[in-house]
Parts: C-alpha cells; structure tokens; sequence
C-alpha cells in the first residue's frame, strides 16, 4: 500500500508532540482552572495564559497589553473590520481591502457594507499583488481602516505590507493585516510593518486549531463581537481556553526556534516541486508571483482538466491537496481569487494548491510528481 503524502499544510498542520505535552497538565486535575478565578488553580491557569501571552506579543514586537486571545484567525478578522468600524464610525465609514482577502476579511466587508459603510475592494494584478499606490489612490478622508493581507491563502503572493504602513503612515485611517499563512515563514515585527492591527492563527503553525489572536495597538477603540465578562481586556468576553492557550505559546516557542531555517528549506522544496511539475506536465500554468510568493505554496493551473476530478484522483493517489476552487453540492464554483486575477476560466482547467510543511522531505516532494503526473495523463485521456 502506498504511503500518504500530505501536501495541504496552508490548510492545517499537525499539532506537534511537545504542543500537546504542553496542553495535558491544563486539560487534567490542578490545571483546569478558570483563569479568572482567585484560588490557587485559578491562579495557575492565569500564569500560564500571561506566559502564552508574553511570547506571543514577543514575537511580533508588540506589548503584553496588545494581544487578545479569541477562537483563531476568522474571529481575529471579524473583530478587526466590524470592531473598528463600528467603535470608530465618528473617524468616518470608508473600509479599503482587496479582492483577494480570506473569506474572513472579504464577507466580513460585505457584512460592514449592510451596517451603511462604504467599501472599496482593490484588484491586483495578474499575479496576485495589490500595490502601495492602489491604497493610496484609494484613501479618502473618512477612510477608517485599510485591511490587506500579509500573503495570500490560495496561490501564494505575499503582498507589500510595510510599504502600505508607510502610505498610511500620513493617514488618520488604521491599518490591519491578516498574517495567518506568514507568522510561521518570517519574521514579524508591528512596527516594520505599519500595522495597527494583525490577525494570527495556533493551527497554522502546528498548535492546536479553535486558538488564535488579534494585536490591537494600544489606544484603538474596538467594539467586542462577544459581550459578557470583562476578559481579555474587555475585548472578547468568555472564559479563556487555557489549554489552547498554551498550546498556542508552545508552538510559537519552537516556530521561532525553528523558523529560518524551515523557511529556507520549504523554499528549495517549493521551487523544486514548481520546476519538476513543469518539466513532467508541459502547458501548466504557475498561478501567483513567481518569487515573491510563501517558501511552502506551490499553486498550478491544469488546463481542460476538472478541479473536482483532480482533487479525487490525487487523495486516490495518496497525496492530500487542495484547489483554488471550493466544492459545494457537487459543483465547482470558481475561487474569487482566481477570478480576481483572471485565471478561473474553463480554458484555465482545474487549479491545484500544494502546500509544504515542516516535515515534507525531498522524497516526497519527487513522489508526489510522479503520482500527479500519472493523474494528469489519464484524466486527459478521459
């Protein structure tokens, strides 16, 4: 039987061995407690929240104070564009972002829009990128908040973040970041990059999924999605998840530890994997930025081949990928990032995401075009 090789790490990661041994002493008796509780278990749980806390903001360059734990990246997103606007609308209701955001940050924008302010979406190019001139062209004096994100989730493009901090930085209107897919490739720092707000994610760095957080720099105003107790400053009411928590800070402990040197080496794999797939499949076609693109996203366009047959045929296979494309109800419906940069057309075929991790080896990355090669050619006969 074929081994699996799983190439979807853009996806989710698995949570790491010492994650989870970081995890068990606050899911079992003397560490459960409620962090917001006085008695000794209670206290327990709140030092190891202020722990994850620390490090986290470390990582970033950002204080203490600046970070708000919530349940990941989605609710990250949400609190960032519906918070501001909403406790801000005196500044004024106009919301720039892009096209190719994360659903997160694209229908939380339309969702803003039926509250009566005004959105601007951004094209990029055909290679995916939004340029610093685009934000500035697009400012206005009731601009509230610009929301770009760091890379994107589909086809790889990591976009000119600090010098879309430094347009903004003459502008009254804040500026956030969704870096759930480039907090575990590079290093991050608020202050390079302009940000005001940034979204970060524990499952895309091999922690544990249902944990993430928000940075909001000290003196912004943000209305809380969740109301209730007074946690998390205030801004996300709800008993914490400490063992998420802490499982968060566990996997950013060794993404740091560990981060340059993945970042080079999922690089090489990455550029490997695009030249073998070129050279075995002539005609595909690379989806994104050529270089400035994440070390781990490989993202191809088959043309006259069926996204859903693809995807199929590959898990068949034994590799574990995924599609510029979504799948509902049996149908293919074309990804909004593909669209926006104009490759979801039937002449474009079926799009493929492969996306590296920690783990993947060079064997694998050789394995995987050989299996994909085989898939190609007999859907073609088909």
């Amino acid at each position: 039987m074929q081994s699996r090789i799983y190439l979807d790490h853009a996806a989710t990661t698995p949570i790491r061995t010492e994650v989870k041994a970081a995890m068990e002493p606050f899911l079992e008796r003397g560490g459960f407690g409620n962090p917001s509780s006085l008695h000794s278990e209670g206290q327990r749980a709140k030092r190891a929240l202020d722990e994850a806390r620390a490090i986290v903001a470390e990582s970033i360059g950002a204080e203490f104070s600046e970070i708000n734990f919530n349940s990941g990246g989605t609710e990250a997103d949400n609190a960032a564009l519906v918070g501001v606007m909403l406790a801000n609308r005196r500044r004024g209701e106009h919301l720039i972002t892009s096209q190719i955001e994360h659903e997160a940050v694209l229908h939380t924008a339309q969702f803003v829009e039926t509250l009566g302010f005004e959105a601007t979406y951004l094209a990029p190019n055909a290679q995916g990128l939004v340029t610093a001139e685009q934000v500035a062209a697009a400012l206005k004096p009731a601009t509230t908040l610009v929301s770009i994100m760091h890379a994107n989730n589909e086809i790889g493009t990591v976009q000119p973040i600090a010098k879309i901090g430094a347009v903004l930085r003459d502008h009254s209107a804040y500026f956030h970041s969704d870096a759930v897919q480039t907090y575990g490739a590079y290093p991050l720092n608020v202050h390079e990059l302009g940000v005001d707000l940034l979204t970060l994610s524990s499952h895309k760095i091999y922690g544990p999924k249902g944990v993430g957080a928000l940075y909001v720099r000290d003196g912004i105003s943000i209305e809380p999605l969740i109301h209730g107790g007074g946690q998390e400053r205030e801004r996300r009411a709800g008993t914490e998840n400490v063992a998420a928590i802490v499982g968060f800070g566990e996997a950013v402990r060794w993404m740091l530890r560990e981060r340059d040197e993945t970042t080079a080496r999922m690089s090489r794999l990455r550029d490997l994997l695009i030249g073998l797939i070129r050279e075995r499949i002539p005609g595909v076609i690379l989806n994104g930025h050529p270089t400035l693109r994440l070390p781990g996203n490989v993202h191809f366009s088959f043309p006259n081949l069926d996204a859903e047959s693809l995807l199929v045929s590959l898990d068949l296979a034994g590799v574990a990928a995924s599609s510029g494309s979504a799948c509902t109800s049996g149908s293919i419906e074309p990804s909004h990032v593909l669209a926006a940069i104009g490759t979801a057309s039937e002449e474009h075929g079926a799009a493929l995401r492969l996306t590296l991790g920690r783990e993947t080896t060079e064997e694998e990355v050789r394995e995987t075009v050989e299996r994909l090669a085989r898939v190609v050619i007999r859907l073609a006969r088909v």
